[in-house]
């Protein structure tokens, strides 16, 4: 298999480019070629020589994430995107457009191996890890697509991330990176089921993305029904790990809470959710579970949820409800692929 050129630090780019008996300024112009003008192609790249281009082409490979299929809601402008990779393996990216800018939902993972109850990403497991030029790759494509600049990435679709750790570190090095696209750390979230050893190491790496936390259930056992990842990591141990992230970051981290009606929107939820989070510097966002197919988890309604919300807010927890966004087209995280998948 021939190096993946993308996923390259700019200092190894250097290196690569200097063994193969070039200048060095010659490694700033194909960075540049490969994550500022987005090229996908080294013929592309039209300040470098055919003949140099050919060698690059010969040792080297930018691998492609192509457009599939692309649906857009009538109701907020939300796009979802299938890409192919190179090996025929699928994933799922999504485009929400806000008055503050366009974010991106990107997979880190060809399916899933974590096993939650309402997530339809990993329903038949996971296929592989995404390199981390195939993270960008979806970053990018996006960008070219519609031509529109994209100003916050969350990491949140298909997939674990931390279960793909070098691969997403590298990814976020090279998307935030001022010789490249230059999103701000601030503007990358990170979601996680709660890999504690994953997110001590995180917390070790000196950056400013913020950790968004797959709490859904406010007790350990009831996190183990939702979340086989429970049995390996009691909650105590992921709360400890998420302390440590914002005492070594200082960025106050997300929690995430998918509301199932009768399962975890009860007053007892309510009670615990505020023992754990109201001693802690975090923010709860709450997601009215997405209907999916294969599972039979029901969506509190509206007045429910707000209900549930409200009474965290009056004890005290800084708490939100997601916005729904495209509900109109497939919505569910990973809805799109396993479609493909099974057709």
């Amino acid at each position: 298999m021939k190096k993946d050129i993308r996923s390259l630090y700019y200092e190894e780019l250097q290196n690569e480019i200097l063994d193969m008996g070039e200048k060095p300024f010659r490694a700033k112009q194909i960075y540049e070629w490969l994550h500022v003008k987005l090229a996908e192609h080294f013929d592309e790249m039209t300040n470098l020589s055919k003949k140099f281009r050919e060698q690059l082409a010969e040792e080297y490979e930018i691998f492609p994430v192509q457009m599939l299929e692309r649906q857009v809601s009538k109701l907020d402008g939300t796009n979802k995107f299938l890409f192919r990779l190179y090996d025929g393996n699928v994933v799922e990216s999504v485009l929400m457009k806000y008055k503050h800018g366009n974010s991106v939902c990107i997979s880190s993972q060809a399916g899933c191996r974590m096993g939650c109850a309402f997530c339809a990403s990993t329903i038949g497991g996971l296929q592989r890890n995404l390199l981390a030029s195939e993270m960008l790759g979806q970053v990018y494509q996006i960008q070219k697509i519609t031509g529109e600049r994209v100003s916050n990435v969350v990491v949140m679709g298909t997939g674990e991330p931390l279960d793909n750790y070098d691969n997403f570190l590298r990814f976020i090095r090279l998307l935030t990176d001022e010789r490249g696209l230059n999103i701000s750390q601030r503007s990358v979230t990170v979601s996680t089921c709660g890999i504690v050893p994953g997110i001590r190491k995180l917390a070790q790496e000196k950056l400013q993305i913020t950790l968004a936390l797959s709490l859904h259930g406010s007790t350990q056992e009831k996190r183990r029904r939702l979340m086989p990842v429970a049995n390996k990591y009691e909650l105590s141990e992921v709360l400890s790990a998420c302390d440590e992230y914002f005492e070594k970051t200082g960025r106050r981290v997300t929690f995430e809470y998918s509301l199932v009606h009768g399962v975890n929107d009860t007053e007892e939820d309510i009670r615990e959710l505020t023992a754990i989070l109201k001693p802690r510097n975090c923010h709860l966002n709450l997601i009215p579970v997405n209907p999916v197919r294969e599972r039979d988890f029901v969506r509190p309604s509206r007045e429910n949820a707000l209900n549930f919300k409200n009474k965290l807010e009056k004890s005290g927890i800084n708490v939100t409800i997601r916005r729904e966004m495209g509900s109109d087209i497939d919505g569910a995280c990973g809805q799109l692929r396993r479609r493909y998948v099974k057709d």
